[in-house]
């Protein structure tokens, strides 16, 4: 299961790893690297609407233990757990990052393997 990028977001993500001094590269911006090489890459406007992309607002269930989380998903200058903006450099903003609704994931986070299941995502409308 690949994870499927706009190239926006693809240019932004590569560029903030890229910008990221080597001694702060940590275990989640290693994985982000790959992940998004090996993702499909497309047209902005191309991309489904149920896909989690930066700015997305999502909700993911974990299926072992039934809890619901919601966040949007932001660059990590914009990231505030007490706000519900969750980084993408985090461990689940890593796992979730171009896959979509009714996916079930499984991906390694700090309390261990994790199934996760998106239940809803909604991207905000794009302003011209």
């Amino acid at each position: 299961m690949k994870p499927i990028l706009t190239k926006s977001d693809y240019n932004t993500i590569k560029e903030l790893i890229l910008n990221t001094p080597h001694h702060l590269i940590t275990k989640e911006i290693s994985l982000l690297a790959k992940e998004i090489e090996l993702a499909k890459k497309i047209p902005d406007p191309k991309l489904e609407p149920q896909v989690i992309r930066l700015n997305s607002y999502f909700e993911v269930k974990d299926v072992a233990s039934g809890k619901l989380l919601n966040f949007q998903l932001v660059l990590p200058k914009l990231g505030n757990l007490a706000e519900k903006r969750l980084s993408i450099l985090s461990p689940l903003g890593v796992a979730l990052i171009g896959f979509q609704e009714g996916m079930e994931i499984e991906w390694v986070l700090p309390g261990g393997l994790k199934k996760l299941k998106i239940l809803k995502v909604q991207n905000p409308v794009p302003t011209e």
